[in-house]
């Protein structure tokens, strides 16, 4: 048997061991209940969440899950349907790369399309919560490249992301990845602070990007960009 103090979710540059976790026997656990049938799931907290857990965003847990779903709801249907310049109809497959509890994507259940969620690696695990919702989802480090073949997306997502990204490493190889993920006329949503959403703008519009709508306010800032057909002609040699 593993260890006690073996995390079983973990599962980013872990080296595998032979051994097995223990079952989950409280009906306070993860793995003892059976979800919520779907689509309730999407919207109701876990069952194994309670209030001596503490949120990703200060609230006890089961609120903080709640208060998410809320916001996203909100400003989905009041901002992104129609404030942002993007035809829905159009988009089939979304990635959000700093998902949380998934809240963006349950947010857009009635469109046709679906969401992968990206769970950043130095970020709380939520991931356990986003498949409880019966949500896609994976970890990653944006500050190393994403594997999507043969996949590309049709629009990426960034809440509050690129500002902490900026700690760890610089922001332009990262821009270039989310151009690389894009396909062409895909969009890109960036929800952060203005200086970050301003550093954004101006490295894509040095890959001829157009941009569709910036707006900022008590220095939050939110940007919507769409990729074009540009490719450059010529290669500078690797040094």
């Amino acid at each position: 048997m593993c260890k006690e103090d073996d995390d079983l979710n973990a599962a980013w540059y872990v080296p595998l061991q032979a051994c097995m976790h223990r079952l989950a026997v409280s009906e306070f656990e993860r793995g003892t209940q059976w979800p919520v049938v779907w689509p309730r799931r999407m919207r109701l907290p876990p069952s194994w969440l309670n209030d001596s857990q503490m949120g990703i965003y200060g609230k006890p847990a089961p609120q903080d899950f709640t208060a998410d779903y809320d916001h996203w709801k909100q400003v989905v249907s009041t901002s992104y349907m129609s404030g942002l310049g993007i035809s829905w109809t159009g988009v089939r497959n979304i990635m959000d790369m700093r998902a949380a509890y998934g809240g963006f994507a349950a947010a857009l259940k009635d469109l046709q399309l679906w969401v992968m969620n990206g769970v950043n690696v130095d970020s709380p695990d939520t991931l356990p919560i986003i498949y409880e919702r019966g949500l896609f989802g994976i970890y990653h480090d944006w500050c190393e490249s994403f594997s999507t073949y043969p996949r590309t997306y049709d629009l990426l997502h960034a809440d509050q992301l690129f500002s902490k990204i900026k700690k760890r490493c610089k922001l332009p190889p990262v821009i270039a990845e989310v151009d690389r993920i894009v396909r062409p006329g895909g969009k890109l949503i960036v929800r952060d602070e203005s200086s970050t959403t301003g550093e954004v703008e101006n490295i894509l519009k040095s890959l001829h990007w157009e941009i569709r709508l910036t707006f900022s306010k008590d220095q939050k800032g939110i940007l919507s960009a769409q990729k074009g057909d540009w490719r450059p002609l010529t290669y500078s040699a690797s040094s």
